[in-house]
């Protein structure tokens, strides 16, 4: 395949060149490249970006097929851009044993269109199996220091000591106090019953709960000297838990911002209700305006979707009914041209936060850049192709979108896997493309 004319966006520039593609790996970037046997991609005019890793995914898969599961969602996935994903433990049955995340894997090597690796998961009592885990195969080990479905709340101190302590590959979390999300909620049925208002979220699920596992966590890995990752920053007060003075390869304590944080805020709980129910909860204009300043900043390190479909008849229920979580796979590197077009954010630095960084962050082998030898997973982007979000194009399984209605300005066109064409305007190709990521550890 020969990419002719394509404006690459790579490694701080916008330059324009030809990419050929050979054997799954980029074999050639030059100002000018004749063709001789290779199909021809016309390029001009459009974007060329690695491919989007996303370090944060719920793809459902085994045990919540009804909502998502890795076939459905990595056709998502590549129409979004997304070239690499990780998924977490928290399925059916939860992946706290070496056999349950072989048997994921292993569903992965056999339907996933994008490249792909899996969480080990934590619980209060599995620290041998997590000490199993083979870093250089594995992205890294998922705690949960706030509420998860099943045996995944890892609450007591000794068992985090034992794992801030003993565990070489990174740790991320998701951090939420789960005492004072208690003591929230009980005051939230203190005052409306069970009918409890969406727009109370923010609030059970507060700024104070978020600060108080964060800085818990940030101690223990500065205690231990682990690698800690903390996803899915919600709040203002979290950031200054993060340093901007290192680079990233350096870095012992990074951070993670989702879509959903940036793009809504609690205003918008009125309009779309539990739609953007998410763990942590979408909180105030100044949080949004804080996180987006410090992405750009470098105080947080990646960008990520928290991808975590429901259906939306399950999203259709009362406030302490309906699941958190939402699709978003298929629409974040979108909106984030979205927010270029606002002049919030360049394209350089969207290919940074969402494919280099996480390539240095997870320390994954030869991808998140466009070079010479690495393999070719990438995505071409028409800026000035506008779209509109309905039923009939969203493609995650659940068949809902936050963003139904929302006109998006930039169009994704293609999207390579390992050097096959995956997606091309609109069409995918069912043929699984993906293969397991590898970490240079």
């Amino acid at each position: 395949m020969l990419l002719k004319s394509a404006t690459l966006v790579n490694e701080g520039k916008e330059i324009e060149a030809d990419v050929l593609i050979k054997n799954g790996r980029i074999e050639k970037i030059a100002s000018s490249i004749s063709a001789t046997n290779e199909e021809v991609v016309d390029a001009s005019g459009k974007y060329l970006f690695p491919g989007i890793i996303d370090d944060q995914v719920h793809f459902r898969e085994p045990g919540l097929t009804h909502k998502a599961n890795i076939f459905t969602e990595s056709r998502a996935a590549v129409a979004g851009g997304v070239t690499s994903f990780m998924e977490m433990p928290n399925t059916v049955p939860n992946a706290l044993t070496q056999e349950l995340l072989a048997d994921k894997y292993a569903i992965g090597a056999k339907d996933s269109l994008a490249n792909y690796s899996f969480f080990m998961g934590a619980s209060n009592d599995n620290i041998e199996e997590v000490l199993k885990t083979n870093p250089a195969e594995v992205c890294g080990l998922k705690i949960f220091m706030g509420a998860s479905t099943g045996n995944m709340l890892v609450d007591e101190e000794k068992t985090l000591e034992g794992l801030f302590s003993k565990v070489e590959m990174l740790i991320a979390t998701h951090c939420e106090d789960e005492a004072t999300i208690r003591k929230n909620t009980a005051a939230a049925k203190t005052r409306f019953g069970e009918e409890v208002p969406i727009e109370q979220h923010p609030v059970i699920r507060s700024a104070e709960a978020c600060y108080l596992s964060s800085s818990m966590a940030v101690g223990l890995a500065k205690k231990h000297g682990t690698k800690l990752h903390i996803l899915h920053i919600s709040t203002a007060k979290e950031i200054e838990l993060f340093d901007n003075t290192l680079p990233l390869a350096e870095k012992k304590i990074t951070a993670e911002a989702c879509i959903h944080h940036l793009w809504f805020n609690n205003a918008d709980y009125k309009e779309k209700g539990a739609l953007i129910k998410w763990n942590p909860a979408v909180k105030t204009a100044s949080d949004q305006k804080a996180i987006l300043e410090a992405v750009l900043s470098g105080k947080i390190d990646v960008i990520a979707t928290d991808h975590a479909p429901h259906t939306l008849e399950e999203k259709q229920n009362s406030y302490f009914k309906a699941p958190s979580g939402g699709p978003l796979i298929q629409h974040g590197m979108v909106a984030m041209l979205d927010f270029y077009h606002q002049g919030k954010i360049t394209l350089p630095q969207i290919a940074e936060k969402m494919s280099h960084n996480p390539a240095i962050l997870f320390n994954i082998k030869e991808r998140g850049y466009i070079r010479e030898g690495f393999y070719a997973d990438l995505v071409l982007v028409d800026l000035a192709r506008p779209w509109v979000v309905n039923k009939e194009n969203i493609l995650a399984k659940c068949g809902w979108s936050p963003f139904e209605g929302h006109k998006f300005n930039a169009s994704i066109t293609h999207t390579f896997v390992n050097g096959k064409l995956a997606y091309a305007n609109g069409v995918i190709n069912e043929v699984g493309s993906g293969s397991r990521l590898l970490f240079a550890r």
